[in-house]
């Protein structure tokens, strides 16, 4: 934008005040080009979606994203990993420490720290019953690694009878059917499917080509400014396991967060939030949220 182009715009006061008003309001920031999907009252969830190309013929059409959520006697530790853009983490590194010591005990800390990996697509929603508003329109899909390994065994199956696809094709792709249950009271992605190869929507090419030109660049979910430092990661980690006396983060704040952000659930299904729970609903919930990182995150 030149200057001229400023000086004619005039004050932004009134744009600006109403973002204010919504941090005021919100509380936490909240991505509203992520798309979640949701479950019904019966416990299920369904929408059909589908994954969409990159923006380069050089790019994948994900972005995958190395992250540590787990909790230690100062609070929660959520943060990406700096192993996805290939440097050194102190959660990583600890953990290889902790892993060759050759104590099982050591092991199980390691194992419950260790990093989880997500994925970011960019996707088109054709039908969510649960939010109708967003059928027809470009999201960001965020999942884990079930999600993915239905992607992957689309485009190799095991079977020498199955036929191999592009899923993030326009034309030779498929719908995927997004089916959620609840199995032992978790989040399972089992029953999701592809449907048959065919055109997205039957749109035409000059539909396709709008929503082509729609698509987000993933690029930036691997971006140097989306991870924090060595160092701060190192003194988050540090006040995590208790070595510092800095103040803990609002337990409560960590687990809503986590639940909403990293795992897609509502702060309802959390087993226990109240900050004067027993040591034994903190050992609990800290088995739980370990056992949620397992599951498709």
């Amino acid at each position: 934008m030149s200057f001229a182009t400023l000086k004619k715009q005039g004050s932004l006061l009134d744009k600006l005040t109403k973002e204010v008003d919504k941090l005021n309001e919100g509380g936490s920031y909240i991505d509203e080009r992520i798309w979640k999907p949701q479950m019904d009252k019966s416990g299920n969830g369904y929408a059909v979606i589908r994954f969409l190309p990159s923006r380069s013929p050089e790019d994948l059409p994900w972005a995958q994203v190395w992250s540590h959520a787990f909790q230690g006697p100062g609070g929660w530790y959520i943060e990406n990993s700096l192993t996805t853009i290939g440097k050194q983490d102190p959660v990583g590194e600890m953990n290889r420490q902790l892993w060759n010591s050759g104590l099982d005990s050591d092991k199980e800390i390691a194992r419950k720290q260790k990093r989880k990996l997500s994925y970011y697509s960019n996707i088109y929603v054709i039908s969510d019953p649960a939010n109708p508003d967003n059928e027809g329109k470009i999201f960001i899909y965020k999942y884990g690694k079930k999600i993915h390994d239905k992607i992957c065994e689309a485009m190799k199956p095991s079977f020498a009878d199955e036929e191999a696809i592009d899923p993030f094709n326009f034309w030779e792709g498929a719908d995927f059917k997004l089916k959620i249950t609840k199995v032992a009271g978790y989040w399972n992605y089992d029953k999701s499917e592809f449907a048959r190869p065919a055109t997205l929507g039957n749109f035409s090419d000059e539909k396709l080509e709008k929503i082509y030109n729609q698509l987000y660049d993933l690029n930036e979910f691997t971006a140097a400014d989306q991870f924090k430092s060595y160092d701060e990661l190192q003194n988050r980690f540090d006040i995590v396991l208790g070595k510092k006396g800095t103040p803990r983060v609002d337990r409560e704040t960590y687990e809503t967060e986590f639940m909403e952000e990293e795992m897609g659930r509502s702060a309802a299904d959390l087993p226990n939030l109240s900050s004067s729970a027993s040591s034994s609903d903190d050992e609990d919930n800290f088995s739980y949220f370990n056992r949620l990182a397992d599951e498709d995150f």
